[in-house]
């Protein structure tokens, strides 16, 4: 028996105990893969005179489902909550509450204050008393975040510039949402770099919970994050030898955002044109100056588009053990390309996703928008890119990488596994107890039927008609 059948089994058994438990929850726990970076964070939330009670409610659903998706606890994260309008109210301390209900139930207390937007003042008293050790903040460390997410909706009536860049140089990353009427220029004022993933707007606070999963990725990371990523480039003569520069520049970015090693990411590149060139397999380099290097050194092919054959070659060449893959890890690759191919990449592109690799389409320029979601995995609106301009890529590497990277913090490839097997599992048991169900329900009737057949057995049966008694012999049923 391996060792994760015990945990599946034990699992089986705590959902037959408790039906609603979660079940991706419960796997994740039962895998034990998935555990959050330790933090301490703050949210500093906007109740003036704007927000309505009823947009105030639906902040506090937000908040509690973010600290739903956390690992709380006082090694893991540590949450409080700063509440704002013309004066500061700390509402919950990092030292409070240890448990995700306690500090849940306190959230679904906070009550608005409903004056003015002194945002600046806000982030003063976070950076001065809610992230201070006396308030339950940890020492300064790199094992330990510091992390503010502030939520407003209007312009402030107070300096934000000043106090936000002292706030991050007292090392807190600082994440600003925008609702609705929301001063943009502000957001930016107050949030890390960079700011394209930093600084987030949403249309209304009703719904400001799309926003629930960025966060609870921010904040856990899989342990099991071993991948092997392959990039497919493309070096047709369309792209011209000087965006072909940026496009070196650009796999780079992606690499700086790797986590490379001998056990974690490992990184292949394959350049294709009218020919495939394995420039180099997975595993050869094991640290980010190497690989870089590796990218600077690629020579432009100039010649045609052929993004069939070259997916052809990632599924049946750049995924193999003979190319450095590593079985039972995540497959991820990244297809770049700026035009129309010249061959058919239909069937390619379906057998890489049906191997279970993780495809990203990346175009630019003249690159076909049917082509790359037709290369792009599920859902295609995350894993396909597009720009019109190469100097643009930069923006692409950003998004890109938060998904190669992080991906949703409880969906390791081995815990979705994991989940599939408990689901599986369960709906064999459903249907065996529903079996066993109908067995009892029939073994049961045909009980019944036979206490009532030896009383008919062991009795003549009289039929009285119009003319006369019949005596019958006994009857068997």
């Amino acid at each position: 028996m391996t060792p994760i059948q015990p945990l599946f089994l034990l699992l089986l058994g705590l959902i037959g105990a408790q039906a609603n438990l979660d079940l991706r929850t419960a796997a994740a726990m039962a895998a034990g893969l998935c555990k959050a970076r330790p933090t301490d964070l703050v949210f500093i939330i906007d109740s003036s005179r704007s927000v309505r009670p009823s947009e105030f409610e639906q902040v506090k659903v937000f908040l509690a489902k973010v600290i739903e998706g956390l690992n709380v606890g006082p090694s893991a994260t540590r949450v409080g909550v700063v509440n704002y309008a013309s004066r500061v109210k700390n509402e919950v301390s990092l030292k409070t509450h240890r448990t995700k209900a306690g500090l849940i139930k306190a959230v679904t207390k906070i009550e608005p204050l409903s004056t003015g937007t002194m945002t600046g003042l806000a982030i003063q008293f976070a950076m001065n008393v809610a992230f201070s050790e006396a308030e339950g903040a940890r020492a300064k460390s790199s094992d330990v975040g510091k992390v503010a997410i502030i939520v407003t909706d209007g312009r402030p009536q107070d300096n934000v510039k000043d106090i936000a860049q002292r706030a991050r140089d007292a090392g807190i990353e600082i994440f600003a949402i925008g609702v609705g009427r929301v001063d943009m220029n502000t957001l930016r004022q107050m949030a890390s770099d960079p700011l394209d993933d930093h600084v987030d707007y949403v249309e209304s606070y009703s719904v400001i919970e799309k926003l629930t999963k960025k966060f609870q990725e921010a904040f856990c990371a899989c342990s099991n994050s071993a991948t092997d990523v392959v990039f497919l480039i493309d070096g047709s003569k369309s792209v011209r030898p000087e965006n072909f520069e940026l496009v070196k520049k650009w796999i780079n970015q992606i690499i700086d955002k790797l986590d490379v090693s001998e056990s974690k990411a490992h990184v292949g590149l394959v350049q294709y044109s009218s020919t495939v060139k394995p420039e180099f397999p997975l595993g050869r380099y094991n640290n980010k100056k190497d690989l870089k290097e590796a990218v600077k050194k690629m020579a432009y092919l100039e010649r045609g588009t052929m993004t069939g054959q070259a997916l052809r070659y990632l599924v049946e060449n750049s995924f193999s053990l003979g190319q450095g893959a590593r079985p039972g890890v995540t497959k991820v690759g990244i297809v770049f390309t700026d035009g129309r191919s010249q061959d058919y990449i239909g069937e390619a592109a379906k057998k890489a996703k049906e191997n279970g690799f993780k495809m990203y389409a990346v175009g630019v320029g003249n690159a076909v928008e049917d082509e790359l979601k037709e290369i792009a995995s599920e859902p295609t609106g995350e894993h396909y890119f597009y720009t019109a301009d190469f100097k643009a890529m930069s923006q692409i590497a950003k998004k890109l990488q938060i998904n190669v990277c992080n991906g949703d913090p409880c969906e390791c490839d081995s815990l979705v596994k994991f989940q599939k097997k408990v689901e599986a599992a369960l709906q064999a048991l459903t249907k065996k107890t529903r079996e066993h169900v109908e067995e009892d329900r029939l073994a049961g009737e045909q009980n019944r039927l036979r206490t009532r057949i030896p009383l008919l057995t062991c009795t003549h049966v009289q039929i009285q008609t119009h003319t006369h008694t019949q005596n019958l012999l006994p009857v068997k049923y």
